[in-house]
């Protein structure tokens, strides 16, 4: 069996504040490192009234104060939004008080809309850097030279371990060549995972931070009592969906009965293909799709995301996601 991880976007829901996700982020991360998840994982956002992990470093920083001994970090940090010595210093400092637990993955997605692009200050070409602004931040986070002008401070020398994340075949051909880790998107963005796998695991070469490819596929994970109860449940990661299609984001809606009456069969096609990777039932089949997922994609994690509405339904979900996973088998070590 793999491991497991935590991607939380942190969600707003409907009827609460951001204050209120966070601290509920910060719960749910003491449940997940109680139930034996690898890592918790934050993804940088703007102007998302239903996510509240825009200022990433700073939500990393919360929930790592909040637990003891899980990996914290972002899945991801959209690079191309940043200088890479401002994120050696955020996230040196973050290895400096919480020494061996954070993890620095990166994105090359504005994770925005054009407008707030302007706001943000980022440069439309920002994004054809990011090769070359990832081996800058890994430089700035290995030891500095004796003559180095530049130094990250905190951040020189912490070697926090970076972790490419992408949902196209760019992001795999750039983790193999560098030797990093690699997440897809999949729980979002399904079309390319087999091909960027198989592409990343043929292309990998080894480097100082890793020996052998090591892939953490993404994928929604909805869990409950019985089958039905996790269909209902499921309808707001569905409704979040639609929005998305419909081009209004909002908070995360409370479940409804009759998702058909909701969508259109065309809304309802093209969120069924986006949530093709989605595990929505019981314990035997979350058990059963979870193993399925696995052996198609030999995964070596994976990183699980579970928008549910309710926060305490959120927590038994990955509850019964552990048991399940653990009557798979045994995990295997993990980068």
């Amino acid at each position: 069996m793999v491991a497991l991880s935590v991607l939380d976007l942190v969600p707003v829901v409907e009827g609460e504040e951001p204050r209120d996700a966070l601290l509920n982020a910060a719960d749910l991360a003491r449940h997940a490192e109680a139930l034996g998840f690898t890592r918790y994982w934050v993804a940088e956002h703007h102007n998302m009234v239903g996510i509240a992990s825009a200022a990433t470093a700073v939500v990393i920083g919360h929930l790592a104060a909040a637990t003891r001994t899980i990996r914290v970090g972002s899945g991801g940090i959209m690079l191309p939004n940043h200088s890479p010595l401002v994120i050696a210093e955020q996230f040196g400092t973050l290895d400096a008080l919480f020494p061996g637990r954070i993890d620095l993955g990166l994105g090359r997605a504005p994770g925005t809309d054009q407008m707030t692009l302007r706001a943000l200050r980022r440069s439309p070409m920002a994004s054809d850097q990011f090769p070359q602004d990832v081996l800058e931040l890994q430089a700035l986070l290995a030891p500095a030279g004796p003559n180095q002008a530049i130094r990250a401070v905190p951040g020189a020398g912490s070697n926090v371990p970076l972790w490419i994340l992408g949902s196209s075949l760019f992001g795999a051909q750039l983790a193999a060549e560098l030797g990093l880790p690699y997440s897809f998107a999949s729980h979002f963005a399904p079309d390319a995972l087999m091909q960027a796998l198989e592409i990343y695991r043929a292309r990998f070469k080894p480097s100082e931070q890793l020996e052998a490819p090591h892939a953490m596929p993404g994928i929604n994970v909805i869990a409950a009592e019985t089958d039905e109860e996790a269909a209902y449940l499921a309808t707001s990661l569905q409704q979040r969906f639609v929005g998305m299609v419909r081009g209004a984001r909002g908070k995360l809606q409370p479940p409804i009965d009759d998702i058909e009456s909701y969508w259109t069969p065309s809304e309802k096609a093209h969120v069924s293909q986006m949530l093709r990777y989605a595990i929505i039932g019981s314990r035997q089949t979350v058990e059963r799709e979870l193993a399925a997922f696995i052996r198609e994609t030999r995964a070596d994690e994976v990183m699980v995301t579970a928008p549910i509405f309710d926060h305490d339904k959120r927590k038994r979900s990955f509850t019964i996601l552990s048991e399940a996973a653990a009557a798979i088998g045994p995990r295997k070590a993990v980068a």
